[in-house]
């Protein structure tokens, strides 16, 4: 990991789609070498103020935020990171608590579709998500998929043996489970970011990397920064050197902020499990305010 970049600008705790405590993550990223952490928990800030807490036992600089789920109907959903937010704003939180409220019903639908096609549920895990006021979402409908022993030779024969293939596969646009959501719109959760005195960064604009072209991704980008768009996760784990270029060149043409991220899950998630495992290729990092100043 030597001269890996020491930010990382997306993870994820039990308050939505982790494994792990807030301070746990915390802890788990020091360890890693992360000096500048963002918990982005989907549509949910319950755990920020734990990670803030534990950063400085840790000697990790925290970066307030949010991963929000918006809606483009001429793309596809999109993930919507909100740096720097004031999480104590009673109305991000109202907003952010109807968003979690509308994943759930989603996630259940979902799972009732997959039933219905012939696949055997673990409710227990959506159960136990929502039991712990945690965000309810796709991750946890494919790991009731995964978990449910019902389902081991099918998976196996499928190759399903991630929560992210299960997800690519039966759980994307035009798959057979898809619930599409009803809000917010990518114009409407970035206000929600700036009404909070956020920046608004696109998440992982080629993740999956099979589901999206560069003229798609441009045409998408280009649209979001005239409604105010500050940013775009240009460093991810999963996007290639081209992707990385491309998205980077666009974002200094539309001066924009380039931020990066492994997007840590959790240490035995299948896709996403270590921190800094991303690259720069030696592009400029553009933080802006996200970068603590001393």
């Amino acid at each position: 990991m030597d001269g890996q970049p020491t930010f990382d600008l997306q993870s994820h705790s039990v308050h939505s789609d982790g494994a792990l405590t807030p301070a746990e993550v915390v802890e788990r990223a020091a360890a890693a070498g992360v000096k500048t952490l963002a918990l982005t928990d989907h549509d949910g800030i319950g755990g920020v103020i734990e990670a803030i807490e534990a950063g400085p036992q840790n000697g990790v600089h925290i970066v307030p935020a949010v991963e929000i789920t918006a809606i483009d109907t001429q793309h596809d959903d999109i993930h919507l990171l909100g740096y720097l937010i004031d999480h104590t704003n009673q109305v991000l939180i109202d907003r952010l608590e109807g968003a979690k409220d509308e994943r759930a019903r989603r996630g259940r639908l979902m799972a009732e579709r997959l039933e219905r096609a012939g696949w055997s549920i673990n409710f227990s895990v959506l159960d136990e998500a929502e039991a712990a006021g945690g965000t309810v979402g796709r991750p946890h409908v494919a790991e009731a998929v995964l978990t449910d022993p019902d389902n081991a030779e099918r998976l196996h024969d499928l190759g399903y043996d991630t929560t992210g293939k299960i997800i690519h596969n039966l759980l994307q646009r035009g798959k057979e489970a898809f619930v599409p959501r009803d809000h917010p719109t990518v114009e409407e959760a970035i206000a929600w970011v700036h009404d909070a005195g956020g920046l608004a960064v696109y998440a992982h604009p080629f993740f999956p990397a099979e589901h999206y072209g560069n003229a798609e991704v441009e045409a998408a980008l280009r649209r979001y920064a005239a409604v105010g768009l500050d940013g775009i996760e240009c460093f991810y784990k999963t996007h290639s050197e081209e992707q990385t270029r491309f998205l980077h060149a666009l974002a200094v043409g539309l001066d924009l902020l380039t931020t990066g991220s492994a997007d840590f899950h959790g240490p035995s998630h299948g896709d996403f499990s270590v921190f800094r495992d991303f690259k720069t290729y030696d592009l400029e990092v553009r933080l802006g305010a996200i970068q603590p100043s001393v």
